[in-house]
């Protein structure tokens, strides 16, 4: 008596509790129209609002409608309700092809291992106008296609008629531009930078390197290196002397050899024998040093940069010496 007494009390809750959970969530479902013509399509919308998880949908079983069916299902979309409530919306797209008055199969909603089904929303069929075939009909006249100039084409140049003229303009473009300018070395609309001379870019560079005190820094070997490279640069600009890819010692022997260097060449031995101690025997030279370094690069530079070219129209200009080229 005790045992079933026990087992009622349990049945009892087992049956409370999955009543309080279908109540819990309640699915509804409605038409856009009651009234539906013969291929058309309307939407069947499904509410389901309770207490849902974050990812769920409902589900339609498609052997149910015999004699309306499902053309699509759209995506859920749920809202936060609060208070632990959730809206889930979803719609069912219908369509039939019978006319006659149904009565739609419901819509489930599985919530663990509970079922809920949704309402059965009644739907007519309205059938669509067709002729009886009581008149007969004429056959129709046939019909004169207004032909356009691009109907005379194959698909292909209809179909890509614009890039193949975009292709041809470009094409046509460079070699009109190859011809008229870059083959004469002449490029329109491109202003061509000046160069500038060695010896001015020379002395650009040493004032720029003057002005950073790396030796004041303890960064001599920086000091040298960027010091012989200006000067390396300079001789291969101003004399055509490959000296970036030079020893010190076939520098030395170029600038003897060169009648517009050789007087100056001693500056250049005094900065390529400081800045080899410098460099790989990590000698620490004096302040005094540095700065002579700095002074025969300029020295160098000044001494070796080219003469100024004799201005004929200052000589014409002067009566004196048009009088001595006479006499």
């Amino acid at each position: 008596m005790r045992l079933r007494k026990y087992s009622l009390l349990i049945a009892t809750l087992l049956l409370s509790n999955i009543l309080a959970t279908s109540a819990n969530i309640v699915v509804k479902t409605s038409l856009d129209s009651a009234y539906l013509i013969m291929g058309k399509q309307t939407r069947l919308h499904v509410s389901v609002v309770g207490s849902l998880p974050d990812s769920c949908n409902v589900n339609v079983v498609d052997t149910a409608w015999s004699n309306v069916e499902i053309a699509g299902i759209s995506e859920p979309k749920i809202n936060d309700l609060g208070n632990n409530r959730k809206e889930l919306l979803q719609d069912v797209i219908i369509q039939s092809f019978d006319s006659g008055m149904y009565t739609l199969p419901p819509v489930y909603f599985i919530n663990g291992g509970e079922t809920i089904a949704s309402n059965r929303p009644v739907l007519k069929v309205l059938p669509v106008a067709v002729d009886s075939m009581l008149t007969v009909h004429d056959y129709t006249d046939v019909v004169d296609i207004k032909r356009h100039f691009l109907d005379y084409f194959p698909d292909w140049v209809t179909d890509y008629g614009l890039w193949i003229l975009l292709a041809l303009i470009v094409i046509g473009g460079s070699v009109f531009v190859y011809f008229k300018w870059l083959k004469k070395g002449k490029l329109p609309l491109v202003p061509t930078k000046k160069p500038v001379p060695p010896y001015q870019l020379a002395m650009e560079q040493l004032q720029l390197l003057h002005d950073e005190h790396l030796c004041e820094k303890g960064e001599e070997k920086e000091y040298y290196t960027r010091l012989t490279d200006i000067l390396r640069s300079y001789l291969d600009a101003r004399f055509g002397i490959n000296a970036m890819e030079m020893t010190s010692t076939q520098i030395r022997r170029c600038l003897r050899e060169n009648a517009h260097t050789k007087m100056s060449e001693k500056y250049m031995s005094r900065i390529l024998e400081t800045a080899d101690f410098v460099k790989f025997a990590k000698i620490r030279p004096l302040p005094e040093d540095n700065a002579g370094a700095y002074k025969s690069a300029l020295q160098f530079v000044e001494d070796t940069k080219p003469m100024p070219e004799p201005d004929n129209n200052t000589d014409n200009n002067n009566p004196e010496t048009t009088k001595q080229s006479k006499s």
